[in-house]
């Protein structure tokens, strides 16, 4: 009866399809950002915290799932439009992953790495989102362009904060994917193929998500991010970037 528990916990903040559906409905619900930053954060860590404390073996097949849910997810964000959404999704497909990492051996410390180089950029990209319902009354790709013209130093941020997201080189989900695909294509070569397809999903969405929302004709003058914001954000980015290069030690 435990180990149900556990797997089940488990399940549920290292997101399993179909329980990965309650953690985007509370997402989807909570519109205050504070709430929405502690779920992004915490989320994934409860998860670890459950596997460590139980001392249960995972099985094998949980690998797959997990696999299978990060597929699914990545897939979905692709034609996905509204931003809020946009972040649950990657979120759920990221944190999924976990359960690669755990299957090849990751320790503990490596997790906790994976899910907070996941969380906090997503936690950026939650609060620049609330800011384009603030500036606009919505969020939604394709709904308005042109913000490289209209607010270039938010759009900047944006960019960044997405390529961070989608595991660019230099940040911390670059060296976590990267070590995922190196660790398993001895053993496992379709489940390495998994994620590096997981990998390319997440590009394709995150440039359909820029393309819709940097290029295009202005649609209306608003206020550009000021510079204690602007500031904030780069020393939140430049964080990211060293943690993600002094952490690639641990990682791969």
């Amino acid at each position: 009866m435990m180990s149900f528990i556990t797997y089940l916990l488990a399940g549920l903040f290292l997101p399993l399809f179909p329980l990965s559906m309650l953690f985007n409905v509370l997402y989807a619900r909570l519109r205050n950002p504070f709430m929405r930053s502690l779920l992004l954060l915490l989320w994934p860590q409860i998860g670890l915290a459950v596997i460590a404390a139980s001392g249960v073996t995972m099985p094998d097949w949980m690998v797959s799932w997990g696999l299978a849910t990060s597929l699914l997810y990545a897939l979905r964000a692709l034609a996905l439009r509204e931003l809020g959404l946009w972040t649950s999704f990657v979120g759920t497909s990221a944190w999924a992953l976990l359960w690669v990492l755990l299957g090849n051996g990751g320790t503990l410390l490596q997790l906790r790495l994976y899910g907070f180089g996941i969380s906090v950029p997503l936690l950026l990209l939650m609060l620049l989102s609330a800011g384009l319902v603030k500036r606009f009354g919505a969020a939604y790709i394709g709904l308005y362009g042109g913000l490289a013209q209209s607010i270039p130093r938010f759009a900047g941020i944006l960019v960044v904060v997405v390529l961070a997201i989608i595991a660019t080189p230099l940040f911390p989900t670059f060296f976590a994917m990267l070590s995922m695909i190196l660790k398993t294509i001895p053993a496992a070569p379709l489940v390495a193929a998994g994620v590096a397809a997981v990998w390319l999903l997440w590009s394709w969405a995150g440039a359909r998500l820029l393309q819709g929302l940097i290029v295009g004709p202005v649609r209306a003058a608003v206020p550009d991010l000021s510079q204690a914001a602007l500031w904030l954000y780069i020393i939140a980015l430049g964080g990211l970037i060293i943690a993600g290069v002094y952490g690639s030690e641990s990682m791969i």
